[in-house]
């Protein structure tokens, strides 16, 4: 590994810590500084690592440092990531822009059962590793070597210069949680503190079906059912001529419980997930999931009685992500509760041409969660493999992907491509840009081959926030959605209809005018288990997502409680409750946490 020093990005880091400390005499340099003094920083920026422009103590500037580690003759990195929905080699526009940019192709490796023991066995987990949480897996990695030191050699410092300079709270949480070394930071950092993201819990509809039926009540779980059943009498067939659905799920996100499921009690109760169970930062109560008329099973029935009903789309247990997508994209289905997974689908240019598109329209007695934003990033980790031949490589890949530009081009395809800051620094679309957010299978131009989905970031990790701002700009965040370039007027007539009843102009500010609850960014991440105990956890994972997709597909009343009854009984014979007794007092952990940033 190389060895030059970059004095004055490590100055720059320095000065960063310690005006954040200066800046507030009741602070210490460990806590969260002021918006202000990130801006403050973040004016100089042009001569940073994020320009490319800054010398280091031989004179070398960032870019003349990049020189030295891109390899002549293209490499191929693995990338092992718990969170990918694709296998292979990135293609498309991303592809293009890795090749461009470091002479790089990547191979996203994702995380079926057993893709996680086979690697840490063979020791070697890849080049870049993308972690779905800092708990268990994690922890044994760290444990067993199987990841890089970020400051061994000053990689961090030499290669990772942006990352060190603006995100010092998420290096700082990694290194706690892993024993005092850095080897990473969490996903969806942000700049302030005090701000919340967008509530992505939207419950978007169908709105021009909704229109047309008249605008019914929807009051709760109940209602919501007789309008999508409502739906389907009106709109019986999708874009293909195919059949229609309340809903459209899938099986790939499925943790310790069934995602759409524990998803759905987060968007109507505003409880989070936590374990087997689901918890309510406001009131900081913890609801196990097999609580009889607790959330997780409420929420079940509600899957349950839309099958009953020939509203849930009866593939999907075996479809899989893109099945889904494509359901969504043709208006197979009326109502999803994400709003990346509904109306980012739906709402393209020709659907809005139609009069149709999709918009939050939640059961009155909803109170979805919002997350507040986390200076110390969450639990989602950045990290590169111990074994890698091209530590600096990886290390310079991540740096890039965390400077505003490589947020941007990651989330909206390449700059001036598809993006662009105008005179006054605010953020803009191109038209092809536009085009490819509302349609995904908008073909590229400007020498970039396949559509946008085609290329589309297969990673599916952020490094910073959607909802915190971009320092790149003038004020704007990285969601489009509250651009004023993007937000100024109504699209279509149909977005017109839905403004006029809402009195909203975006989905997040509606949905903030709404009874929301808060869940705070904190420092908590979830304890080690005993080896003992995850054994039993699996287990009881296993019967969980097992019999709550049984009782999904349970043609009667009769027969879903059957099987709610035989999957309590056979999860307690696993050991549900140490789990649950576990999960206990990781509640008074997030609890504590929590307090300390109230």
């Amino acid at each position: 590994m190389k060895a030059k020093k970059v004095t004055a990005l490590l100055m720059a880091a320095i000065m960063t810590l310690s005006l954040a400390a200066c800046g507030n005499s009741s602070k210490t340099a460990s806590e969260p500084v002021a918006d202000s003094t990130v801006q403050a920083n973040a004016e100089t920026d042009g001569e940073t690592a994020g320009g490319n422009t800054q010398a280091g103590e031989e004179g070398d500037s960032y870019d003349e440092l990049l020189e030295e580690i891109i390899p002549e003759e293209t490499v191929t990195l693995d990338v092992f990531d718990q969170l990918a929905n694709y296998s292979g080699e990135q293609i498309g526009w991303f592809g293009q822009v890795m090749l461009e940019k470091f002479n790089v192709k990547l191979n996203i490796i994702p995380d079926p059962d057993g893709v996680y023991e086979t690697r840490m066995e063979s020791g070697n987990l890849g080049d870049i590793v993308i972690w779905g949480n800092d708990s268990d897996e994690y922890q044994q990695a760290v444990q067993k070597g199987m990841l890089f030191d970020w400051n061994e050699d000053d990689i961090l410092t030499d290669y990772g210069p942006y990352i060190k300079e603006h995100m010092p709270y998420a290096l700082e949480k990694n290194a706690n949680l892993s024993g005092g070394t850095t080897y990473g930071y969490g996903f969806d950092v942000a700049v302030d503190p005090s701000a919340r993201g967008d509530i992505m819990y939207t419950w978007d509809v169908r709105w021009d079906l909704y229109k047309e039926l008249g605008y019914p009540e929807i009051k709760n779980l109940d209602d919501m059912v007789e309008v999508l059943a409502q739906m389907k009498e009106i709109c019986p067939k999708d874009d293909n001529g195919k059949t229609t659905y309340g809903v459209s799920l899938f099986n790939d996100w499925d943790g310790d419980m069934v995602m759409f499921v524990k998803s759905t009690a987060t968007a109507y109760y505003g409880y989070d997930e936590f374990g087997f169970g689901l918890y309510d930062s406001e009131e900081q109560k913890y609801y196990p999931c097999l609580e009889k008329d607790g959330p997780y099973l409420t929420c079940l029935k509600f899957y349950n009685d839309l099958y009953q009903r020939g509203l849930l789309d009866p593939d999907s247990q075996t479809q899989k992500y893109d099945g889904m997508v494509e359901d969504y994209q043709n208006g197979t289905a009326f109502l999803n509760v994400f709003n990346f997974l509904g109306a980012a689908m739906y709402n393209s240019d020709s659907h809005a041409a139609e009069g149709k598109a999709m918009y939050p329209c939640p059961p009155e007695e909803a109170t979805p969660i919002a997350y507040g934003l986390n200076v110390y990033g969450g639990n989602r980790i950045w990290s590169i493999g111990a074994k890698t031949e091209y530590p600096e490589l990886c290390m310079a890949i991540l740096n890039w992907l965390s400077t505003p530009e490589g947020r941007m081009t990651s989330e909206y395809g390449p700059k001036d491509v598809c993006w662009y800051y105008d005179e006054n620094g605010k953020t803009c679309f191109t038209d092809l840009g536009r085009a490819a957010k509302l349609d995904m299978k908008t073909e590229m131009t400007d020498g970039y081959s396949g559509t946008f989905e085609d290329g589309d970031f297969k990673m599916n990790n952020e490094t910073w926030a959607l909802d915190t701002l971009n320092l790149d700009s003038n004020g704007d965040t990285y969601n489009y959605k509250k651009w004023d370039s993007f937000i100024s007027e109504p699209n279509s007539e149909i977005e017109a209809d839905w403004r006029e009843y809402t009195k909203a102009r975006t989905p997040d500010e509606y949905m903030g005018q709404r009874p929301y609850k808060l869940a705070p960014g904190t420092t908590y991440s979830a304890g080690t288990k005993s080896d003992e105990l995850l054994v039993l956890w699996n287990q009881v994972a296993d019967c969980i997502k097992t019999n709550s997709w049984k009782a999904i597909y349970a043609t009667s009343d009769e027969e879903f409680d059957k099987i709610v009854d035989e999957m309590i009984a056979k999860a307690n014979e696993y050991g549900y409750d140490k789990c649950i007794e576990f999960q206990e007092n990781e509640v008074k952990l997030k609890a504590a946490a929590e307090d300390a940033v109230k």
